[in-house]
């Protein structure tokens, strides 16, 4: 025999779903203002760029960071893949940009230390993705 329920149980059945949903909204919602801010972001280097009329590679890096940026909160909203990933790409992606950038002017045991850190995040993400699949 089954214990009646009491009135409490009903409400909190109905609380939860209404609190999954504010939560939601409010992600998306911060979703949408990082990718315009982002995207924002992106669109004053552009004016910069075509001000200074000189693309150089440094340039190209940092758009490729919004790019990713703007390619991790597409997941993150769609809610499909894995959200994990995206950040281990930026951070190999920002760290071969300081490699490439500041190369010439680091001491080479700091090149070896940041190519490591490469290697490492690349080792992280190729676990999360094959985690993910099972």
């Amino acid at each position: 025999m089954t214990a009646p329920l009491s009135e409490e149980e009903p409400k909190n059945q109905t609380e939860s779903p209404l609190a999954a949903g504010g939560f939601r909204l409010i992600e998306r919602l911060l979703l949408v203002l990082l990718a315009a801010l982002t995207l924002t972001a992106a669109g004053i280097e552009l004016f910069r760029v075509y001000e200074a009329r000189s693309v150089s590679l440094a340039d190209i890096l940092l758009m490729f960071l919004y790019l990713e940026v703007i390619g991790m909160i597409a997941v993150f909203y769609r809610g499909r893949g894995s959200p994990f990933v995206y950040p281990i790409f930026i951070a190999i992606t920002a760290l071969a940009r300081l490699i490439v950038l500041q190369g010439k002017d680091m001491a080479p045991e700091n090149i070896v230390y940041e190519a490591g850190a490469i290697l490492l995040l690349a080792i992280a993400a190729v676990v999360v993705v094959r985690a993910g699949k099972t």
